[in-house]
């Protein structure tokens, strides 16, 4: 037991608690496959290799095999995550996780960077490949750190801030198709998202309580959305002639899941032609939230009917109605106002008492005391 020499390269031969260990040193100096050696036994008696080797014999492609089989099937966003992961194969793939270093990491950042894609889009690209190595990690123990979490966001990925006017709205729909428009007005008055739409089927909904269920949301929670009457009105025409092979709300004309590329492609020169520019049918999701907040409707509500998971989301809206604050303002003024009418009314009782003294001394001849008043 110990080296072996095979070719040009030692190779380590060892045994530790009943389990046998041949891996190579990568070198042919005698001297330095010692010191691997003599550090790989030291590591046996701290309990690190076995982590390592996991690491180390783990590929890339099984990681996302996996990430897709059980994490990405149960997200609303399956489909875009998906195509993050086909684009994460292409440029690590054929690695073990050992080899996915954060400087590889960043060289893939240079590459989608380089392709011309936004800040935002980088981000949320590394929070997917975060989540993957998240379970890894903390899960699966396929590894004992997680590489990604070591390579910071881009700045400058502000939050897009983009939503319709009243003006707009109506010129997209005269020129949507039926189909669509009926997407577009839905997105409007709910305030969900594109796969929570497209994924909806008519056993969440319900026309007698007048709402309809979230079932897989975007934070993984239900959630129960109210209906007001245009989105009511629009799901009791559509309810009177439901496609027989299918029970999505909005299907296809075949019946099966609408396609989001699909409708992107139609939303684009529906929006061209309505003289709109710089939004995406998500922004229908930000004209909700805005439009309520700007007739003043309680935060903690607008993050009810969005699904947010935290207020910190629904902050993003606080400044389309600046009214919430006036009365944080206006309170100076009514100090202002209570202190001016407490030194009128100093004044005047002042004034009575000295009408009343001189009224005393007219009547009597009396000269009165000096007043402290």
């Amino acid at each position: 037991m110990g080296l072996v020499k095979r070719g040009n390269v030692w190779w380590m031969n060892l045994i530790f608690e009943g389990q046998r260990i041949r891996r190579s040193t990568g070198t042919a100096n005698r001297a330095l496959a010692d010191s691997i050696m003599a550090k790989v036994k030291v590591q046996l008696i701290e309990g690190q290799y076995f982590d390592r080797l996991e690491e180390k014999t783990r590929t890339f492609d099984e990681l996302m095999d996996r990430f897709e089989r059980e994490h990405l099937v149960k997200l609303a966003s399956q489909q875009v995550c998906q195509v993050f992961v086909k684009r994460f194969r292409a440029f690590f793939g054929g690695r073990t996780l050992a080899e996915i270093t954060p400087r590889l990491i960043v060289d893939y950042k240079s590459t989608r960077y380089a392709a011309g894609v936004q800040a935002a889009s980088i981000n949320r690209e590394l929070s997917c490949l975060r989540k993957a190595f998240n379970l890894a990690k903390r899960e699966w123990e396929w590894c004992r750190e997680n590489p990604v979490s070591r390579v910071s966001l881009e700045k400058g990925a502000n939050k897009r801030d983009r939503w319709l006017t009243e003006d707009e709205e109506a010129r997209l729909l005269t020129v949507c198709p039926p189909w669509l428009r009926d997407l577009v007005v839905f997105a409007l008055h709910t305030g969900m998202r594109l796969g929570e739409i497209l994924s909806l089927t008519w056993s969440a909904v319900d026309l007698f309580r007048r709402t309809v269920t979230v079932f897989r949301s975007k934070n993984g929670e239900r959630r129960t959305v109210p209906l007001n009457q245009t989105a009511m009105a629009l799901l009791m025409e559509k309810a009177k002639v439901r496609h027989l092979k299918t029970s999505l709300v909005f299907p296809s004309q075949a019946g099966t899941r609408l396609d989001p590329n699909h409708l992107r492609r139609a939303l684009r020169p529906a929006m061209a032609k309505a003289g709109i520019v710089d939004c995406h049918f998500h922004d229908l999701h930000h004209t909700f939230a805005t439009r309520l907040v700007q007739s003043g409707i309680d935060l903690y509500k607008v993050q009810r009917l969005l699904g947010h998971k935290s207020p910190i989301m629904t902050q993003r809206y606080a400044h389309h109605y600046p009214e919430s604050l006036r009365d944080g303002v206006e309170i100076l003024d009514r100090q202002k106002r209570c202190d001016t009418k407490s030194t009128t009314v100093r004044r005047t009782s002042e004034s009575v008492v000295v009408e009343v003294l001189e009224k005393m001394v007219g009547d009597t001849g009396i000269e009165p005391v000096a007043s402290s008043v």
